[in-house]
């Protein structure tokens, strides 16, 4: 897993000391502070660990794509940075470290290494000084070449091959559908929430295989629907979807336990759009395909408070039971998500996101410190939120 991140120069992060990670990481803050360009970070290192940093490589990572003005930190208490500078460092000991150049006036499509450092804790794989080789390309990544000569249990292999799979998942109800196409497709799901029914039918059979453990695997997710019998899959909609209604080769379909047995049966496209981004996250969390680091933009986005808090507090457990060194970044709006949040467990970890007097993103980990826990007796963490005792709350 990732343990620590720093970014220097990239959009509103400047930050002096790195962010350290856990398993589940939630991100809260006021709108327009930052905290998608904490995912979005990762991102590109992500897309540099695999050879390129370009508009295709990032929008596939679900990065949005933007040039250097945008990219490069601007404020007016600062110099615009040269390059951007980024570093993570896993627990196993890898360090992966990159600085990138792009001209403002006349920016390439591609940006360009000025360094490029990887380690897995005992030796240099790469030196940060390499670049400055003429005969090497400065638009093409060496970390993605090196991985052919690195044994797979390499740490530092590990965090490149975790790094390249990295993407932010943000779904939206029409492609949850299914009667939008996923502009970003990939296994288990979408970027945007395509292929959820075959991504459901895989998790599944997954499932089913694990025996006991699997099945109550399933039983936690349909208990976060409770007007669903069961969901399943199917390339037959007869009459449950009308002929005017775009689909795919596979679609969900759910089944109503208040209904008519007769008629009790409906597909994503009439389903509560509540149990599509359910299944969505439960699928990424649990599926053996999905990236061992993810990130999920509004997590909190079509669920009811309640159900959001449950959801919550499920995610460590489901990440833990579909690989044991998967890890979450999400972010949210809606207080709920707090109350589901064990923060006494050191895999799960709250950030509020800020910016400072001069526009600079700030990130600060919420700990339960003895005057946080008394407080904690008399308002959950929800209210403690909106009270501003945890800061990350508007100035409005």
């Amino acid at each position: 897993m990732i343990h620590q991140l720093t970014v220097k120069g990239f959009k509103s992060l400047i930050l002096d000391t790195p962010v350290e990670l856990g398993r589940v990481n939630c991100f809260i803050g006021a709108n327009g502070v930052g905290k998608s360009n904490i995912l979005e970070a990762i991102g590109v290192l992500g897309a540099a660990a695999n050879g390129v940093v370009d508009d295709e490589s990032l929008m596939r990572r679900g990065v949005r794509a933007g040039v250097p003005r945008l990219y490069k930190s601007s404020f007016s208490c600062e110099r615009t940075p040269a390059h951007i500078e980024l570093t993570v460092n896993s627990t196993e000991g890898g360090s992966y470290r990159i600085s990138l150049l792009n001209p403002l006036e006349s920016p390439e499509p591609s940006w360009s290494y000025k360094t490029e450092l990887l380690s897995n804790g005992t030796r240099e794989i790469i030196s940060s000084g390499i670049r400055s080789r003429t005969n090497l390309n400065p638009k093409a990544g060496l970390a993605a070449l090196k991985m052919v000569e690195l044994e797979e249990s390499d740490p530092a292999a590990r965090l490149i091959s975790t790094l390249q799979e990295y993407a932010i998942y943000c779904p939206n109800t029409p492609t949850l559908r299914d009667i939008t196409p996923d502009q970003q497709a990939r296994k288990p799901v979408g970027l945007n929430g395509g292929q959820t029914a075959e991504g459901f039918e895989l998790l599944r059979k997954h499932l089913e295989s694990l025996g006991d453990e699997g099945e109550q695997l399933l039983d936690e997710v349909l208990e976060l629907m409770d007007w669903v019998m069961d969901v399943g899959v199917t390339t037959q909609a007869g009459s449950l979807l009308s002929p005017k209604v775009p689909r795919t080769k596979h679609l969900l379909k759910f089944t109503d336990r208040f209904m008519a047995k007769s008629r009790n049966e409906l597909t994503a496209y009439d389903a509560s759009e509540g149990a599509l981004y359910i299944l969505f996250a439960a699928i990424l969390c649990l599926h053996p395909s999905s990236p061992k680091i993810f990130a999920i933009d509004n997590l909190d986005q079509a669920l009811n408070p309640r159900l959001l808090s449950r959801l919550a507090s499920r995610l460590c457990h489901w990440l833990t039971s579909g690989n044991p060194q998967r890890q979450l970044l999400f972010t949210a709006h809606n207080p709920a998500v707090l109350d589901g949040l064990d923060l006494s467990n050191p895999d799960i970890r709250l950030f509020a996101v800020e910016r400072s007097n001069v526009g600079l993103t700030q990130i600060r980990r919420i700990e339960l410190t003895d005057k946080l826990l008394d407080m904690n007796r008399e308002y959950p963490l929800s209210r403690l939120w909106l009270m501003g005792h945890l800061g990350a709350v508007p100035n409005v």
